[in-house]
């Protein structure tokens, strides 16, 4: 069973949720009560009470913002609510919730702000596709500038809740609150920085409703992957736990040392490093724990490969975007053994990415950022979007790097990853990515498992390592996360692991 307990939503998919609780006998109007109650609620655990200015939608969002007035009146607040467009022009649910708020409604402007200690911002939900405009825009962009706190229902007016773009205008929220499962733009970026603290509410709707559903995309975590995590047992011997071989460079040696390292403090029983003979003498004296094998030329690698105990293979830190890159990637990929193909093992295919797709046969992830993905792909779109095509294109699982990481596999399977902090963004900290995903895939674990896996613990150590962090750290930080995973994971398994 799909661990839908961390199952992202686009908007279209809330919508057949919805409609799927209806169907089983829960009232639409129940749901909607439920949503304004849980963003009245919200609001009443954070602050004391305080003018609040409720900005409401003629649809569905600004009928939770309905109700969720009339509860924060209904408990003492001083409550004021504007409405976009004219109030006989609702119908369904929000119509409904307007006639059971008996104060008065005024028209949707900046003129709501004044006075106002908090706004509620109940406009526009995660369906919104279209640019705001008009008296909506106006009230969004009043609002950014106030500097008020707000708190905004499903998602911050004028954002996409399937892409976490923009549309036109919006402003940054203190506190999101988002019903049943929270949607990809709460973790695509620009999104995740709007949304600001984002509260998952429970409505009503049945968790059987996704069996029907059958969401392909999720926010990266333990249940992901943790059931199939390759923990050492009291049997296992090094040979036992995979044979890691990492392509050195000849000139950038720190990248493929930084990643035989990870690979290895990730469990790999063996990690070998392939280095050029005139930089040999640096990694075999660097690398006390790990064997060198010296290639006299670069053609000494496809030799090294008939090794098959060596059963993942990393090419690309620090490996120069060469024709013997290009070389050795096909080599490697001939082999149809796990591989992971990071940095100039994607550069040196720019121009001829066809190529490298047709020679992808095997288990395998790319992890490139987002100016490598551009040399080999042509995709546009939102992130989510462009590493689902990548995967598709490429027989790979694509992990797309940045502060919103997402791992696509070809099947159209999708994670995004929301724990990694700014102190990433520092030389290294890729090719310790890179390693920690080869070191999984040499124990077994499959593809996107593995990248989903790797993305997780990379964003975790760098949280406890926090500020000042360089890339060998998260090395030396990798056991604590490790040991603290190890008791979660002896916990009985439930039906909400893959």
């Amino acid at each position: 069973m799909q661990p839908y307990d961390n199952a992202l939503l686009t908007p279209a998919e809330m919508g057949a949720a919805d409609r799927a609780a209806e169907a089983g006998g829960v009232a639409s109007t129940a749901l909607m009560e439920a949503a304004g109650s849980a963003v009245a609620e919200a609001v009443m655990r954070r602050w004391t009470q305080l003018p609040v200015t409720v900005l409401c939608g003629p649809g569905n969002n600004g009928g939770d913002g309905f109700a969720a007035a009339r509860r924060l009146q209904a408990a003492g607040w001083k409550v004021r609510l504007g409405l976009l467009g004219p109030r006989d022009a609702l119908t369904g649910d929000a119509k409904e919730m307007a006639g059971r708020w008996h104060g008065e409604i005024e028209k949707l402007g900046p003129a709501l702000l004044d006075g106002a200690g908090l706004v509620i911002d109940a406009i526009f939900g995660a369906g919104l596709a279209r640019p705001l405009e008009g008296a909506a825009r106006a009230a969004v962009e009043a609002l950014a500038k106030s500097g008020l706190p707000s708190v905004a229902v499903d998602v911050p007016s004028g954002l996409d809740g399937a892409s976490g773009e923009v549309r036109g205008a919006a402003s940054p929220a203190a506190v999101t609150v988002t019903f049943f499962r929270k949607k990809p733009g709460h973790l695509l970026l620009p999104g995740r920085a709007l949304c600001g603290e984002v509260e998952l509410a429970d409505i009503g709707i049945p968790a059987g409703v996704l069996d029907r559903i059958k969401p392909k995309s999720f926010e990266n975590g333990l249940p992901l992957w943790l059931a199939s995590f390759p923990w050492s047992r009291p049997e296992s011997h090094k040979y036992a736990r995979g044979h890691a071989l990492v392509l050195g460079g000849a000139t950038m040696t720190g990248a493929a040392r930084l990643a035989a390292r990870a690979a290895q403090r990730v469990g790999s029983g063996l990690v070998t490093v392939a280095a050029p003979a005139k930089s040999w003498t640096v990694y075999a004296t660097a690398l006390e724990s790990v064997l060198v094998a010296r290639l006299a030329r670069a053609a000494d690698y496809a030799t090294l490969l008939k090794d098959a105990r060596m059963n993942a293979l990393l090419l690309g830190p620090g490996a120069g975007a060469s024709r013997d890159t290009r070389v050795q990637v096909l080599a490697a990929l001939k082999t149809r053994r796990a591989a992971v193909l990071d940095a100039d093992a994607l550069t040196c295919f720019a121009g001829n990415s066809a190529a490298l797709f047709k020679a992808i046969a095997g288990p395998c992830v790319l992890t490139p950022h987002e100016g490598e993905f551009a040399r080999i792909f042509s995709f546009k779109g939102d992130k989510l979007a462009r590493a689902r095509q990548a995967a598709k294109r490429s027989k790979a699982v694509v992990l797309l790097k940045g502060s919103d990481t997402v791992i696509a596999s070809p099947d159209g399977l999708a994670a995004i990853n929301a724990n990694a902090p700014a102190e990433l963004a520092t030389g290294g900290t890729g090719d310790v990515l890179a390693g920690l995903v080869t070191g999984l895939l040499a124990q077994g674990l499959e593809p996107f498992k593995a990248a989903c896996a790797a993305a997780w613990l990379h964003g975790e150590a760098a949280r406890l390592c926090g500020p000042g962090l360089v890339a060998e750290d998260l090395i030396g930080t990798l056991p604590l996360v490790l040991r603290q995973l190890r008791p979660v994971a002896r916990l009985p398994k439930t039906e909400s692991s893959l």
